[in-house]
């Protein structure tokens, strides 16, 4: 069984609006800033439209469990969608369409996302957005229980220890028991 890695937050906010700014799959890069920052599936990404951004909140119902959501959208996410919008003319529909206007596939965003990030030190795929997400939220609330709390409410998981083992957090103490002796 394969699993994804989280990336470094600042980094790869970074590097994704530099390919809203500059590269021709700039909607890549918009889908990498609102992954890492809503923490959605990419499953419920590939369904957004314009329209859904156009409000300070995004009302959906999660593909994978039907269980309603609403999620705020930050600074983060209003930023690059204000980049976004200077990049095309197009106002209305699906946000991840291709060419041929049709919307992305997630093997294609699995595809872009191991060309922009991978290494062969980590496996990257669309869920680690969605990880690094859960990353930072743990870390910005200083690594505490109260935080895997939350965010195991917000992945729909159904305990803080399944989503601590999701973030990578128990592999890492049980490394460190062995990294002190």
């Amino acid at each position: 069984m394969t699993t994804s890695d989280y990336l470094n937050f600042d980094s790869t906010l970074n590097k994704a609006v530099k390919i809203i700014k500059t590269e021709k799959n700039y909607k890549l890069g918009f889908l990498i800033v609102f992954g890492i920052n809503a923490g959605l599936r990419i499953s419920d990404i590939l369904k957004l439209k314009f329209e859904d951004l156009e409000n300070d909140s995004i009302s959906l119902v999660e593909s994978k469990t039907n269980k309603k959501r609403v999620i705020r959208l930050n600074d983060n996410i209003k930023n690059a969608y204000e980049l976004l919008k200077t990049r095309t003319d197009v106002r209305a529909g699906y946000i991840f369409t291709s060419n041929q206007s049709t919307v992305i596939t997630v093997q294609y965003v699995n595809r872009k996302l191991k060309e922009i990030f991978g290494t062969k030190n980590i496996a990257i795929s669309s869920h680690s957005l969605r990880k690094t997400f859960g990353r930072q939220v743990w870390s910005n609330n200083n690594e505490t229980e109260k935080a895997l709390l939350y965010l195991s409410e917000l992945f729909n998981h159904s305990s803080p220890s399944i989503t601590k083992r999701y973030l990578g957090i128990r592999q890492e103490e049980l490394d460190d028991i062995y990294m002190n002796l």
